[in-house]
């Protein structure tokens, strides 16, 4: 019988010290494709935002307490996507979200974090539903800290009549990501006026892009304006190489990808694309800190993907800053501060006064997008 009491009772402190362990802790959930063809893009978001909250912790933390990371690969899989929201939702507790950075797997899976009403912070893909939630949801619990599609688009289509293009060719993945880049170029085009010659698609991990390319040229196009990720659009830059044929290209963000500028090699150089965030161009303190911080904890320089590090950092910032102002890691009040936000972020993609409104979940502008450019390997920053 004691001895039935001495083991209830140490398993009574235990329990009792587990829980006091938990209550000092903020879980945040991260996922992401930390494998496969797009793991430039979640491997290098995961690696700022750890950079961030070792930071913060170093700092003393949140609210008194330390910032843990948990993170799941996605594997670019949108089942995978739902099923990685539902555990870290339901069984680790997370009190906000960071990620994913595919299209598809985003939206097959912020239905949760909505329905939890905890806070999700999508730090890459651009092309995931945020806005749209308020349509159906006047409390949107999903953020945006990237270029978002229709941000992207628009500094395409800019850029590509601005250089004086008349005959724009689209080539886009067919992915969630890949088709919604098209249709919102395609939209971006005609409010401007101007028809594309050619619109073609390809599958992921497709390596030959001749065909869409030999219509592309016979159609007379004088541009190629795509959207997919780093290793396909390789495989175009490449084709094009292969039929001898060399129009500008200007796409998505994503043709920063290590695996595009390494893939493509020479083949690259000249392609453009919009940037929050450009290595060879960080000149601020906090800019600089973070690179060496980067290539001394990682050891890489160049980053695989320089804007989803920086963006991972700068999710991580804000939603500190939303729960400080909120005192509490309530859902519901999490979300109300990121809405107000009083502080400004000196942040790595930029300064952010008041990102968030009620009514607009969009952090990112583009006014505040910048231009890069292969160049040799390296992405630079070009005249926008």
């Amino acid at each position: 019988m004691k001895r039935n009491v001495i083991l209830v009772g140490l398993l009574c402190l235990a329990t009792m010290f587990g829980c006091n362990k938990k209550s000092d802790e903020i879980k945040i959930g991260v996922y992401g494709p930390f494998s496969g063809g797009s793991a430039p893009m979640g491997v290098s978001m995961r690696n700022g935002v750890k950079i961030a909250i070792e930071e913060i912790n170093a700092a003393g933390g949140v609210l008194g307490k330390k910032i843990v990371m948990i993170d799941r690969d996605d594997e670019a899989k949108n089942e995978r996507g739902g099923q990685i929201m539902q555990e870290l939702l339901d069984k680790e507790n997370v009190v906000a979200v960071l990620g994913p950075a595919n299209t598809g797997v985003a939206n097959a899976s912020t239905q949760y974090t909505q329905q939890k009403k905890i806070p999700q912070i999508i730090n890459l893909a651009a092309g995931a539903k945020v806005n749209e939630f308020f349509a159906t949801n006047p409390e949107n619990y999903i953020f945006r800290l990237a270029a978002g599609d229709d941000v992207q688009s628009k500094v395409i289509v800019n850029q590509a009549l601005k250089r004086g293009a008349k005959k724009p060719a689209l080539l886009c993945d067919d992915t969630n990501y890949g088709q919604n880049g098209r249709e919102k170029m395609e939209a971006a085009l005609a409010a401007a006026g101007v028809k594309p010659v050619y619109v073609g698609k390809f599958k992921i991990k497709d390596t030959d892009m001749t065909a869409q390319l030999q219509e592309a040229k016979a159609a007379g196009a004088d541009v190629i304006l795509a959207y997919g990720i780093g290793p396909e659009l390789a495989a175009v830059s490449n084709s094009m190489d292969r039929i001898s044929w060399k129009v500008p290209m200007i796409g998505s963000w994503t043709l920063s990808m290590s695996n595009y500028t390494t893939n493509a090699g020479k083949n690259g150089n000249g392609t453009m694309m919009p940037q929050t965030f450009i290595e060879s161009s960080a000149t601020s303190p906090k800019q600089q800190t973070f690179l060496k911080t980067y290539a001394d904890k990682f050891k890489e320089s160049p980053i695989s993907s320089a804007v989803s590090a920086a963006q991972g950092y700068d999710s991580v910032y804000l939603l500190k800053l939303a729960i400080e102002q909120a005192g509490t890691t309530e859902g519901p009040k999490i979300r109300e501060a990121l809405e107000n936000l009083n502080a400004t972020y000196e942040g790595l993609t930029g300064t952010y006064t008041k990102p968030y409104s009620s009514t607009d979940h969009e952090a990112v502008k583009e006014a505040n997008v910048l231009l890069g450019m292969v160049q040799d390997g390296k992405i630079i920053s070009s005249e926008k």
